[in-house]
């Protein structure tokens, strides 16, 4: 009488096969990608549209791409947080439909697009509801879209959650170059302060709120914001002209 394999390891042929069909479900596992949306066009290798380009990178035209819009299932972990967060928010200050936006999960990262007006009391939400538990802001840092109408200046958050093994997700709030204010969720993050003068600092995100709002990289004086697209280039002479760091008893402190 035959030995019973049923327990014995696949191999060859049937553990490809095995395999092909685990791929095949893929995307059933990590939710579905949606098409991603079309903001504009880049010339060139780099993008750059000026100087004399002699290896005709310079006729190379490709579309910039965001992600699009996701619809559940999420994926993953990523169904649970927004569950959680569904439920939190209800008889808060704003109902998940209010405070955001839409919901991007894209090369296995979620990103929660959140209204400013709303960014706060969402903040306190992830750190303490019991089950999310988002103990971590990592960080603040800004992006600039000159071509996003009315959405040109980002303000990109990261969450992490330690109680929960390690989860993370992204927050994006945005707000328009003629009124560059987001609140400040230092009172709740008091570790976002420092990021949040260097985001004020290089883009000019104003956070409201914020216990002093002043430059962290750049001197006191120094006019416009480095690390937006539109600030003028210029050389050495005109970036360091007139900077000075004064002795440690004389430097700026707001304790």
């Amino acid at each position: 009488m035959a030995d019973d394999d049923s327990t014995a390891p696949v191999t060859g042929h049937a553990a490809g096969q095995e395999a092909a069909e685990e791929h095949t479900n893929l995307p059933a596992l990590l939710g579905t990608t949606p098409d991603p949306v079309v903001v504009g066009e880049r010339t060139g290798m780099f993008g750059a549209s000026q100087g004399g380009d002699t290896s005709g990178y310079g006729g190379l035209q490709s579309p910039i791409l965001f992600p699009g819009a996701s619809q559940r299932p999420f994926g993953g972990y990523f169904d649970e947080v927004a569950d959680h967060l569904e439920r939190a928010l209800v008889g808060g200050t704003a109902s998940w439909g209010e405070a955001v936006e839409r919901v991007t999960v894209d090369r296995g990262e979620m990103t929660i697009f959140v209204r400013r007006e709303h960014l706060v009391a969402f903040a306190q939400t992830l750190r303490d509801d019991p089950s999310l538990r988002f103990e971590v802001c990592t960080g603040v840092s800004g992006v600039h879209y000159l071509a996003e109408a009315g959405r040109e200046l980002h303000a990109v958050y990261h969450f992490l959650s330690i109680t929960h093994g390690s989860r993370r997700i992204r927050v994006e709030v945005t707000c328009p170059d003629s009124d560059p204010h987001i609140p400040s969720i230092v009172a709740v993050y008091p570790a976002n302060d420092w990021h949040e003068r260097e985001t004020w600092d290089m883009f000019g995100i104003q956070f409201d709120g914020h216990p002093a709002l002043t430059r962290i990289l750049m001197p006191d004086d120094w006019p416009g914001h480095p690390q937006r697209k539109d600030y003028p280039l210029g050389g050495i002479p005109v970036e360091y002209k007139g900077a000075t760091v004064p002795p440690p008893d004389q430097r700026r402190s707001y304790n």
